[in-house]
């Protein structure tokens, strides 16, 4: 795609305005148009950013030429097939989907039209920018806990697809194994899994949105050693004998990762790149390994 791209939002909540914002202020592309159910929400973020509302998906549609999905997660699907249908490059908020026959709907959907899918799993930048995802290992076990306190947003999904969903992705980004065996307990709120990979790998999960207070912690252990780090604090310890990027957060990507990972997409989507940060079928991936500990655990 040549020239200016023009960029459109599904969704105006408070992720639909952080993705209207990095289409108005990222080189190359420009805020369109805004859709949302509640035209006044929509044109409530739309206006002052100098886009159109819409609440008619047609006419949203042929306003613009990429697509970023921000509604709520159980209308992701939904919400990309439709623009997926009408031949637009589609940016996907996590999780691709809340069920494994959506997300596979809608990645056909993106190979029919021959057009750029990618998913919002923007830690993945964070974990580009430490340089982690360079290191020439293939990880025997990986712990992560991610906290955090009660709060009324994301709670049409459950933790697992609203938190643990970030560290599932993470975890499989560091291998090309396959899950084996998946044990989970807990509850909608907060949930502790182990899943175990076919080369051995261990991944502990361990997350909550109901807890007293945040907490949010990974330790990597490779056969040369181990990386451990406090992302509240910013506390890195690294025993590997790979040099990694302590002020990771003093890096363009670690300051803006959801710029970087929007603009991965649109670079992909110009053929400035071979593929986004996160791909559908990434994210498809770390959604079946969700579902999976979801069923596990009985939610």
């Amino acid at each position: 795609m040549a020239g200016e791209l023009r960029g459109g939002v599904i969704g105006a909540g408070v992720f639909g305005g952080y993705h209207a914002k990095k289409y108005a202020d990222l080189d190359g592309v420009s805020l369109a148009a805004v859709f949302d159910v509640d035209l006044a929400r929509a044109e409530a973020l739309a206006g002052p950013l100098g886009a159109a509302a819409f609440d008619d998906m047609a006419g949203f549609l042929a306003a613009v030429g990429v697509v970023t999905v921000a509604t709520p997660a159980i209308y992701h699907a939904q919400s990309s097939k439709a623009a997926l249908a009408a031949g637009k490059p589609v940016y996907s908020e996590k999780p691709l989907a809340t069920t494994t026959a959506d997300a596979g709907a809608v990645l056909a959907a993106a190979e029919a039209a021959g057009v750029i899918l990618a998913c919002g799993h923007q830690e993945r930048v964070v974990f580009a920018a430490m340089g982690l995802l360079d290191i020439p290992e293939r990880p025997l076990r990986l712990e992560a806990v991610r906290k955090g306190t009660p709060s009324t947003r994301n709670l049409d999904v459950s933790a697992v697809l609203d938190l643990m969903i970030h560290d599932i992705d993470l975890a499989m980004a560091l291998t090309e194994a396959q899950p084996v065996s998946v044990k989970a307990e807990g509850s909608a709120d907060a949930v502790r899994a182990e899943t175990t990979f076919d080369d051995g790998y261990v991944v502990v999960l361990e997350t909550s949105r109901v807890a007293a207070d945040r907490e949010r912690t990974i330790k990597i252990v490779f056969p040369s050693g181990e990386v451990e780090i406090d992302m509240l604090t910013r506390a890195f310890r690294n025993t590997t004998p790979y040099a990694l990027i302590e002020d990771f957060t003093e890096t363009p990507a670690g300051k803006d990762p959801l710029g970087a990972s929007v603009g991965g997409f649109l670079a992909a989507v110009r053929g400035e790149s071979p593929r986004p940060v996160v791909t559908g079928e990434e994210a498809a991936r770390a959604l079946d390994l969700a579902l999976k500990i979801e069923a596990a655990a009985g939610i």
